[in-house]
């Protein structure tokens, strides 16, 4: 992960401090597993589960390592629509695997705000 050009980046001013985004993550991801370990011990795997956590990093690859804010906010489009895909599929197999993933929804719509103001602000 290249911080030197992120730090270089203009950021909105509602850019959580550096700090913020590694317990964010550790939690967000374990709140997914868990919600995926509920679905899969219904017998089920999802597909629709497996695409947004491969749109997920795909994201920091395309941001950090392309330096391409432009397709990582196309990503994390995509990621959003196929977090509420998988939100709409595990509200059927398992109530609590779907709220489990709130947060996750959440997070990620603050993480598509903030990358569409990367965006805005450096003129990609």
């Amino acid at each position: 992960m290249d911080l030197t050009w992120y730090n270089t980046l203009s950021k909105p001013i509602f850019t959580p401090p550096a700090w913020v985004f590694g317990p964010a993550w550790t939690i967000l991801y374990l709140l997914m597993g868990i919600a995926f370990y509920l679905i899969w011990q219904k017998g089920k795997i999802s597909k629709l589960f497996l695409a947004q956590l491969t749109a997920n990093f795909l994201w920091s690859f395309l941001f950090f390592g392309l330096h391409s804010p432009t397709l990582a906010l196309i990503d994390i489009a995509i990621l959003l629509a196929l977090i509420l895909l998988t939100m709409r599929e595990f509200y059927s197999l398992s109530k609590p695997a779907f709220y489990l993933l709130i947060p996750y929804l959440l997070w990620v719509s603050f993480a598509t705000l903030l990358n569409g103001a990367i965006v805005f602000l450096n003129g990609f």
